[in-house]
């Protein structure tokens, strides 16, 4: 493995030409980690559930058909902007499908990890609170 400096690579200011250059898979893998670590914040709030109890709880908010409703109740408030980087995820082809999800589903999901990534690479964290106090709010 290549030796890089972990400041460098923390702290690198991506530039929206260069975001725009990654694939929306590569979007969504990044969007798919910041969501992760997001929800499991939320659920350590609640100091009394077990780790098993806060898996079984963030299943239900990160599972293809959970992320693919999220986006759909989001639409009306993102800008053309998300609209369309959320519309080049949900395009994309993938290699697998997971056995639990159906097609539609999967690429909305797919579409709304690649907002989060996006957002993520730009370092728009407020835009990114707003959306995620949308969904906790639902």
């Amino acid at each position: 493995m290549e030796k890089r400096n972990v400041n460098k690579v923390y702290e690198k200011i991506w530039s929206e030409r260069d975001v725009n250059m990654l694939s929306p898979l590569q979007l969504a893998y990044i969007g798919d980690a910041v969501y992760e670590v997001f929800i499991r914040r939320f659920l350590l709030e609640d100091k009394l559930l077990s780790v098993n109890e806060l898996h079984k709880r963030a299943i239900e908010f990160v599972k293809a058909k959970a992320q693919s409703d999220i986006v759909h109740e989001l639409m009306d408030v993102l800008t053309e902007e998300e609209i369309r980087v959320v519309k080049r995820g949900r395009n994309t082809k993938s290699q697998s499908v997971p056995k639990n999800a159906n097609i539609s589903d999967y690429r909305y999901a797919t579409g709304f990890e690649a907002l989060v990534g996006y957002l993520y690479l730009l370092d728009r964290q407020d835009r990114i609170k707003e959306l995620f106090n949308m969904i906790i709010e639902n």
